[in-house]
């Protein structure tokens, strides 16, 4: 997580490793799927191919991703050991970085403790994925997404062709599998994030050295460790270089300054690049490892840490691969779903357009997901000590401004290495149960109206665009959706003299057409007092229900949800 800039790397993925694709999401990387018996045994109803055009045509966002609205990932891996925040297992490595401080005072120098030894300090050992899930659950969430892998390349399951996994380092466990099972027995969508394209990249800077101070062009450990130096140690027979993906376009020798550094990493690309390396191996590496992913634990729904999909013909191999598989697994049903950043709007129609932190100002045609976090995407103690969390309230008019325009909300809930949450965040969690549970009815299964709203304050547009942890929305701010015939209007805040006023349904407004008949509370047949005046409708809340978050309203009459 956390992208700052797309910069595409020079075209050699089409010129190089994958030209010629075959019509088989697999073929690419020269892998076969099954056994040539097995597949032709198989009669699919459609079949698609690793291109866009097949992708555009042939798929449709599942029903079970529009009703569910609502999921929460846990993104959570090694990084979040030493607490300091995001991107860790890269920072440590960039001299007068805050992690790279946080590093030297608690572990070392980066050239005798690497990464790689945080991740084997990755124990877990307090770690009840049960009881998280429960929580979850019971905050309103019908989908739960737990993390792969990230961009420091180590997967979080058990992985055939990449012994850099957690079944062998650090937690011993198969991290994926546990959340998996127990998603399903709670009846949850089960989705998997994958960062791994940008590893190639990523993590170069553990190739550098510290251009200042006592230890100066000293390189880190990813530069000078094999897999021979592992003889009678912890990482006995596992290779380094394959898990720092080897020697690429990192730092120089000559560079004497912290600014000189990193002024060479700005210029050379050295924090984030969306192309595609001139290294077949790490390719086909990423596909198997993502095949494998997909095929053992048939996920709902993959995330993808990319503008557009990963590795440019890697991507839409996987994502072909994905959607044939989805149908072998429900008989001829496609409930797949893939996600990856600034979708071009021509490509909307084959996967689902996801936004980092921020949203969309207008209803979007497609289906589409913002994930955000109530902190750092890795677990920080400083925004704890802070109180740097964003609040219940928040996350709930977040979800119903995104819920409106037609999106999902997928929330993370920064975990801490030993596998636990603390207390503030056990607090938001419940904040958000106590909400949803009243009032999540009228946003599950919703669909958008006429216009997503009204009010002086408006959602994020794009990557990035959420503002801080505090709320900009107030009672004034309404939220429209449709279900069941009925219009459901979510009031982000609650009016001071208990009054809820939606101009929008002003019998003079033409877009509020339709006649306002009765106006009740999600569950709740009781009729609530209104005046539909010229200018605005006018709901009396009930004092009993008062609630700074806001309310949800059911809204009905002929021709008001048409």
């Amino acid at each position: 997580m956390g992208i700052t800039r797309r910069q595409a790397v020079g075209g050699v993925l089409a010129a190089g490793a994958m030209a010629g694709v075959s019509k088989t999401a697999s073929a690419a990387c020269g892998v076969a799927t099954a056994p040539a018996g097995r597949a032709a045994r198989v009669a699919l109803p459609r079949a698609f191919t690793p291109d866009w055009a097949s992708l555009t045509a042939g798929y449709t966002v599942p029903d079970w991703f529009r009703d569910a609205k609502f999921g929460i990932w846990a993104h959570w891996d090694a990084q979040c050991v030493p607490a300091a925040g995001d991107w860790y297992a890269r920072n440590m490595y960039v001299q007068g970085h805050p992690a790279y401080e946080h590093h030297l005072r608690h572990y070392g120098h980066p050239a005798d403790v690497g990464f790689m030894e945080i991740q084997n300090q990755w124990k877990a050992e307090r770690w009840d994925p049960a009881r998280l899930l429960d929580l979850y659950q019971r905050a309103g969430a019908k989908y739960f997404m737990a993390l792969a892998n990230h961009h420091d390349n180590f997967d979080c399951y058990a992985s055939t062709y990449h012994p850099w996994n957690s079944t062998r380092v650090g937690p011993k466990k198969d991290i994926v599998g546990t959340w998996e099972k127990l998603a399903r027995e709670r009846g949850l969508r089960f989705g998997v994030s994958n960062h791994s394209a940008h590893a190639w990249h990523w993590n170069q800077a553990a190739y550098g050295y510290d251009p200042e101070g006592p230890r100066r062009g000293q390189r880190y450990d990813a530069f000078r460790l094999t897999k021979a130096d592992g003889r009678g140690k912890w990482w006995d027979g596992l290779d380094p270089q394959q898990l720092y993906t080897g020697r690429g376009a990192y730092m120089p020798d000559g560079v004497t300054t912290i600014a000189e550094a990193k002024a060479w990493h700005e210029a050379n690309d050295g924090l984030w690049s969306e192309g595609v390396p001139d290294r077949p191996e790490f390719v086909r590496s990423w596909f198997l490892r993502c095949r494998e992913l997909i095929d053992r634990y048939r996920p709902d729904l993959v995330y993808f840490d990319n503008f557009d999909l990963p590795l440019e013909q890697a991507g839409l191999d996987v994502t072909a691969h994905f959607y044939n598989q989805s149908m072998r697994w429900n008989g001829g049903r496609l409930e797949a779903v893939v996600t990856a950043k600034g979708t071009p709007p021509q490509r909307r129609m084959g996967i689902v357009d996801d936004v980092e932190r921020g949203g969309k100002t207008y209803i979007e045609t497609y289906p589409w997901q913002t994930d955000t976090c109530i902190g750092d995407w890795h677990y920080s103690r400083k925004v704890y000590e802070e109180d740097g969390y964003k609040s219940a309230q928040t996350v709930i008019h977040t979800l119903c401004d995104v819920v409106s325009k037609n999106g999902n909300l997928m929330l993370s809930i920064p975990i801490r290495g030993d596998g636990t949450i603390d207390d503030k965040e056990e607090r938001i969690l419940e904040g958000l149960a106590a909400w949803m549970q009243p009032y999540g009815d009228a946003i599950y299964g919703s669909r958008p109206w006429r216009l997503h709203g009204e009010g002086p304050a408006g959602g994020g547009g794009g990557n990035f665009s959420e503002g801080g942890p505090k709320s900009r929305f107030g009672a004034r701010d309404v939220r429209y959706v449709v279900k069941d015939g009925n219009l459901h209007a979510l009031v982000l805040g609650w009016p001071e003299d208990g009054i809820a006023r939606m101009e929008l349904l002003g019998a003079g407004n033409p877009v509020g057409r339709g006649e306002v008949a009765r106006v009740t509370l999600p569950g709740d047949a009781s009729p609530l007092p209104f005046t539909r005046k010229q200018g605005a409708l006018e709901v009396r809340l009930p004092d009993a229900r008062r609630n700074e978050i806001g309310i949800a309203l059911v809204i009905s009459g002929p021709g008001l949800a048409a």
